[in-house]
């Protein structure tokens, strides 16, 4: 009994501080419905063709209403040599992958968002060059969804708070 008193006690505590679940009312919500209506803009590269997709998933393209906003990115893709063994060998990489994207309303030509997203992987590097560019490969591929979800992430919330 006394753990349901709590339970009752902490969500009447969370619904007096105004938290409310991002995508409240499902499909239908202002957020769904926001993210529907995403024009996602071709992005250079692969690593661009990567996010590009990787966003697409997670806005949920395939019930796309028609486009109000644009969703334009530019993506920075480095690697780098950390560790120098004495023989003047590399022994270690980090991939950086930025992002600096732009939410843009197509009927007003205003920008609704201007943000930032980035994120890094480190790579050791092995005697096998396949290894090696393998690890690379496969740290593009999970940065890239890593800025995606930033990049969902930030969007959602500011048409979450767009009228």
């Amino acid at each position: 009994m006394k753990r349901a008193v709590a339970l009752l006690a902490g969500l009447l505590a969370l619904s007096a501080c105004g938290l409310q679940p991002m995508y409240a009312g499902g499909s239908s919500g202002a957020v769904a419905r926001g993210l529907s209506a995403i024009e996602v803009a071709p992005i250079e590269g692969q690593a661009g063709w990567l996010v590009r997709n990787a966003v697409r998933d997670r806005i949920g393209i395939a019930g796309q209403s028609a486009a109000q906003y644009r969703l334009v990115v530019r993506l920075d893709d480095a690697l780098e040599g950390l560790g120098v063994l004495s023989d003047d060998t590399i022994s270690r990489e980090r991939r950086i992958l930025r992002a600096r994207y732009q939410l843009v309303d197509l009927a007003s030509g205003d920008i609704v968002l201007d943000a930032t997203a980035g994120s890094d992987a480190g790579i050791d590097v092995v005697s096998s060059e396949y290894a090696t560019i393998a690890a690379e490969q496969t740290a593009l591929e999970n940065l890239s969804r890593e800025i995606a979800d930033q990049i969902v992430r930030q969007v959602s919330l500011t048409l979450r708070e767009t009228p």
